[in-house]
């Protein structure tokens, strides 16, 4: 790996970071809605609910119920109790975080509310990793969700509207996905790490830019999140000075069959085959033939939830050693969209290794 100052040094070609005491995954929940649950992904998740208002009066009540709920069993997972949480860093795609909000207020810990859209579990993950590295806090909880009902009230039509989706669209996954980053030198895990229960760290991190290729069609995010994601994986490539085949996955968020082929296309004009070992969590997470979600998942909740019960899964069965975990985002909102901007993307890389 390429570095652009001294050894010692953590910063790492133009947007990269690797950590000189790389944070540990200490625990990850991941809790899901009925339609995920009946998809190829279903057996791996903490949880499948089949009541889609989480118990709530509200489809926004019912996100916040799915995040408190995801957040409780990371920690307890983890061996925990709130207090020993320093901080949790957590965001979702309603109007000013309101599942994040209303969702984690009982467990009272200090907050950072982020937002990324659908990328938000990879910033997350990025903020928690800097400050468990950087000695700021011993513990972090990332924490992100979606809900389908409640973004498509957001972002499209109300559902007794019944509106026919183009096949490029994509459904938005109800889960919420959250993860315990702490120090690798001194955790309180219940369960001693092993050759069974191998120890799993960020390695780094490539911070994302946002790209903006003038695409307006809220309705294929596909296509407006992949050139971010081709920024971001390209300049990891180059800030480590590595070839694709250097990890066992390249996992993209949520970009879906359309924007997948874009990504590989992108790529390619870099040099850059990852056709081979390229993974979208959106592809994954539903089954295209029996479940009707057209290009494929999308929402904080896919990424978040296909790396909490699928990848972790993987990588500690030592089917994955090294995975370039790539959340993707589509920075819209009502009002840009009612104004007739275009959908600019971005999408920030976590690397990932077995220990």
């Amino acid at each position: 790996m390429q570095n652009q100052n001294n050894k010692s040094s953590k910063i790492v070609g133009k947007q990269s970071i690797i950590f000189t005491n790389p944070p540990e995954i200490l625990s990850g929940s991941s809790v899901a809605g009925k339609k995920e649950g009946e998809g190829p992904l279903g057996s791996f998740f903490d949880q499948v609910e089949e009541d889609p208002m989480f118990g709530g009066t509200t489809w926004e009540d019912a996100e916040s119920r799915l995040m408190k709920r995801a957040a409780e069993i990371a920690i307890e997972k983890a061996g925990l109790k709130n207090d020993d949480i320093r901080f949790l860093i957590g965001g979702d795609l309603l109007g000013q975080l309101i599942a994040t909000s209303f969702g984690i207020v009982d467990l009272q810990i200090p907050l950072f509310g982020v937002y990324g859209a659908c990328s938000t579990m990879g910033e997350s993950m990025a903020l928690g990793a800097i400050l468990v590295d950087g000695g700021y806090a011993d513990k972090v909880l990332a924490l992100t969700s979606s809900h389908f009902a409640g973004a498509e009230k957001q972002f499209r039509f109300p559902l007794g509207y019944g509106n026919q989706r183009p096949m490029a669209s994509s459904w938005t996954v109800t889960g919420s996905g959250a993860v315990v980053i702490g120090n690798s030198n001194n955790n309180s895990k219940n369960e001693q790490t092993n050759e069974e229960n191998p120890s799993i760290i960020i390695k780094g991190i490539t911070v994302g830019k946002i790209v903006d290729y003038g695409l307006k069609d809220s309705m294929n995010m596909g296509a407006c999140m992949a050139p971010a994601a081709y920024n971001t994986i390209s300049q990891n490539l180059k800030d480590l000075g590595i070839l694709p085949n250097h990890y066992d996955r390249i996992i993209t968020g949520d970009l879906g069959y359309v924007g997948k082929d874009i990504l590989i296309d992108l790529l390619k004009q870099d040099g850059y085959d990852i056709s081979s070992n390229h993974m979208d969590c959106g592809i994954e997470i539903f089954d295209k033939e029996s479940q009707d979600t057209h290009s494929g998942g999308s929402g904080c909740g896919c990424s978040a939830i296909t790396l909490t019960g699928y990848i972790f899964q993987k990588m500690r069965k030592h089917e994955w050693s090294r995975v370039l975990f790539v959340p993707t985002g589509a920075l819209l909102s009502q009002v840009s969209f009612n104004e007739g901007n275009s959908v600019p993307g971005i999408a920030h890389a976590i690397i990932l290794e077995v220990c």
